[in-house]
């Protein structure tokens, strides 16, 4: 099929385009910058979310379409209240616009299981006017949709928007991790490669019109990761519980009762969060190592096919 993926060039979004591509779809990459994951077999969009007439030149030929464009980081959202509105909610809206205009089979949308939640501030209530817009969409224009929850994400291509990222780049280079709270929350990881796959796995008819969630099989608390983290390092760490400034994150749970629920997808074979933290530790030693002994800041080499500006 062809298939557009919007926010193609980020972290989640470009685990799902290798993916797409690895099982024979056609590929179209649309975001802000040219992605450094690009394969050759992919084409590349570089455009606004915000601008109607690239986004609908961007949906033209699609058969299925994927957003993951967002502002996504829940504390930087809640300074950032009004270009959360504009990315999150009118760049979703302009994606449905062009999905409908060109008659698009399906849009997958990325979700969060904080629309489940009182927390997540305009981060969920982001999300949560997403999804009823996509429902609408479906009712009226008859768009047909998944809608994906997607719990807490680690792995490669990541950043410091990303918590596990953040602390194993933190305990990399200043041989401490800080975390606000005591420990005791409970988290659902799942590496970005198992949800990359299973995102694309839902494109079987039984998911359309459904809400799935995509987590991890294991909850484990947050003390517990630390400390292992802290034995991969041979103990040469320090662990800092602070005081919770804002109370924007879940500490046992994200559900409160909502009468759309969603149906849970699970993979036969997931990757082991330790191989995955190692993995992701390898990765910043060396990165580390490199920036130390060079100036020049580390390049990501692009092998697109094409590249341009969508006017």
């Amino acid at each position: 099929m062809n298939i557009t993926v919007f926010g193609g060039s980020g972290f989640l979004g470009s685990h799902v385009a290798d993916v797409l591509t690895s099982r024979g779809h056609k590929v179209a990459i649309f975001d802000k910058v040219p992605s450094p994951y690009l394969q050759k077999n992919q084409d590349m969009l570089v455009g606004d979310v915000l601008d109607e007439k690239a986004v609908r030149q961007a949906a033209k030929g699609a058969e299925v379409i994927y957003n993951f464009i967002a502002l996504a980081d829940i504390d930087e959202a809640c300074l950032r209240p009004v270009e959360t509105t504009q990315v999150n909610v009118l760049g979703n809206i302009n994606i449905l616009e062009a999905a409908r205009a060109e008659k698009v089979g399906r849009f997958v949308f990325s979700s969060s299981v904080y629309v489940y939640s009182d927390a997540g501030s305009f981060y969920r209530s982001s999300k949560q006017a997403c999804e009823l817009f996509i429902e609408n969409y479906q009712k009226i224009y008859g768009l047909d949709f998944t809608i994906l929850r997607y719990g807490s994400l680690y792995g490669l291509r990541s950043d410091e928007r990303n918590w596990i990222y953040r602390i194993l780049k933190q305990a990399i280079e200043e041989k401490k991790i800080t975390r606000e709270g005591n420990g005791e929350e409970l988290r659902e990881y799942i590496h970005v490669q198992d949800a990359a796959r299973l995102s694309v796995d839902i494109l079987d008819e039984q998911y359309r019109n459904r809400r799935v969630i995509i987590s991890g099989n294991e909850r484990i608390k947050i003390k517990d990761l630390l400390v292992m983290i802290k034995e991969m390092l041979k103990n040469d760490i320090e662990i800092e519980y602070l005081p919770i400034k804002r109370g924007e994150h879940y500490e046992i749970t994200p559900y409160v009762f909502n009468p759309q629920m969603a149906t849970k997808i699970q993979g036969n074979e997931y990757l082991d969060m330790g191989q995955g933290i190692l993995h992701i530790l390898g990765h910043l030693h060396d990165q580390h190592i490199n920036n130390k002994n060079s100036s020049q800041p580390p390049s990501g080499k692009s092998t697109a096919r094409i590249v341009y500006k969508v006017k």
